[in-house]
């Protein structure tokens, strides 16, 4: 039984466990409920709030006093706070939920796993290879008790699930290559971009030189607590073009910068090849090449593609893994079929086929002379994959029940945000790089290993 197979069985199989009778000792008994932390009480974080109010909210934590009191409406008798490390020092609480900006993620998990604290991250676990690493290794040693979540919730999606078993069962033929891609192109607040040139500049620029962060713009409001915003990067000044857009979005406001996000990767970009990764059975690659966007020292990428290459598992050979964004795309498997009608997907190259997909539908392309289908025999219905159910409540049943598991773990979801942005180093040095997996260092080319890492701020220490 596959990986992804067990998970789905086990969570269903395991679900009768949680279910006690009704009564003082049942599940609505308050002794069966986890006492909750939601860090970011807005925007992404309300999209948690139906999902956490079945449970104790006993911790709310905001940088932004009207979105912390816009949480506290709904969640009255939690305690508040500005800063999430005073927030950790809560003795009660025992599972927390983080929808902060993509900088401070992988400290925050790193931070709740040293303290035995079940996580839930929004996307994505990380900005740097060793982020992703140092987060995957600490919850590893402590998986038999805590249950992580990285917030791909497009994964409980009916179509993942038929995609894999397309995929298992042979409708491609032996799998040779996968591709993935989004087409955002989102570029800082009064900026635009010169598509001859490959670079982003501010609109009163003239020259069109290559954009910075955002120039100063006065003091913070009172109510923004910008340093703590900042966090563990690099002290930027403070300009409301980081917090421009509205909730849910906000995030397209900063973090296609280098200190503050991964761009595309940590945007769609984890959704995106989630839709590729689920099907693949990977984990780390040997080699990372990636082409794109002239460098800015300050603005990652909008157009880029990077190559991996993954060694042979147990149900196929070695594959080649890709991700196109910002316009980049994958050639198609006929010169009559535009992927650009595609936003966000992702395609499958086998030996007798195509298979072409969003987040929705699927496509399959069968090709050359043996491609008659007869090889490939579809799973009887009682043999498909079972639903995955609401995707918060498959954490929040496997923080009380530890014999549950989740679909998008820090172990599954560590291994693919690795690849992504050890795809931002290859294209920030130029060159193909070959990499240990097992020691986490590029063999062939030394400056690209400073890249795997980022300075912090004192006081922001990653293991804390």
């Amino acid at each position: 039984m596959q990986r992804r197979e067990f998970i789905r069985n086990a969570a269903v199989a395991g679900a009768g466990l949680l279910i006690a009778p009704k009564g003082i000792f049942g599940a609505d008994a308050p002794s069966n409920k986890l006492n909750i932390a939601l860090i970011g009480s807005w925007g992404r974080g309300e999209a948690h709030f139906s999902s956490i109010a079945t449970e104790n909210v006993v911790a709310l934590c905001d940088i932004n006093e009207e979105h912390l009191a816009f949480g506290a409406k709904r969640f009255p008798k939690a305690k508040t706070y500005a800063d999430w490390r005073k927030m950790l020092e809560q003795k009660d609480i025992n599972a927390v939920v983080c929808c902060t900006a993509d900088h401070t993620h992988a400290h925050i998990a790193n931070w709740c796993l040293n303290r035995d604290l079940h996580c839930y991250m929004e996307k994505p676990l990380a900005i740097t290879v060793e982020e992703a690493r140092t987060v995957r290794a600490n919850w590893l040693k402590r998986k038999a008790k805590l249950a992580t979540q990285v917030g791909m919730q497009r994964h409980a999606g009916a179509n993942f699930n038929r995609l894999r078993e397309l995929i298992l069962d042979g409708a491609i033929g032996e799998l040779k290559s996968a591709s993935a891609w989004g087409n955002r192109q989102v570029r800082p607040e009064g900026c635009e971009y010169d598509q001859e040139k490959g670079i982003v500049y501010f609109k009163d620029d003239a020259s069109k030189s290559h954009a910075g962060y955002l120039p100063e713009a006065g003091a913070p409001p009172k109510h923004i607590n910008y340093d703590l915003w900042i966090g563990p990067s690099p002290r930027h000044a403070y300009n409301p073009g980081y917090f421009c857009k509205g909730p849910g979005a906000n995030c397209l406001s900063w973090n296609m910068f280098w200190d503050f996000g991964a761009g595309q990767i940590g945007d769609m970009g984890s959704h995106t090849m989630d839709l590729l990764w689920n099907c693949v059975d990977a984990k780390l690659p040997t080699s990372a090449e990636a082409k794109g966007d002239p460098f800015n020292p300050a603005i990652t990428p909008i157009n880029c593609t990077s190559i991996f290459e993954h060694p042979a598992n147990d149900w196929r050979g070695p594959i080649t893994v890709s991700w196109y964004q910002g316009g980049a795309m994958p050639k198609p498997p006929k010169d009559f079929i535009d992927l650009k009608k595609i936003g966000h997907g992702a395609m499958f190259k086998g030996s007798q086929g195509f298979l072409v997909a969003d987040f929705e539908n699927r496509l399959l392309f069968p090709y050359g002379k043996e491609a008659d289908m007869s090889y490939y025999k579809p799973r009887a219905k009682d043999k498909l994959l079972p639903p995955l159910g609401h995707f918060q409540q498959q954490w929040l049943d496997a923080c009380k029940n530890p014999s549950l598991k989740t679909a998008c773990d820090f172990e599954y979801s560590g291994n693919m945000i690795e690849q992504l942005l050890l795809g931002l180093v290859a294209y920030r040095v130029g060159k193909k790089l070959a990499y240990d997996g097992a020691t986490g260092k590029v063999t062939n080319v030394p400056e690209a290993n400073a890249l795997l890492s980022r300075p912090y701020r004192e006081g922001w220490a990653l293991n804390g």
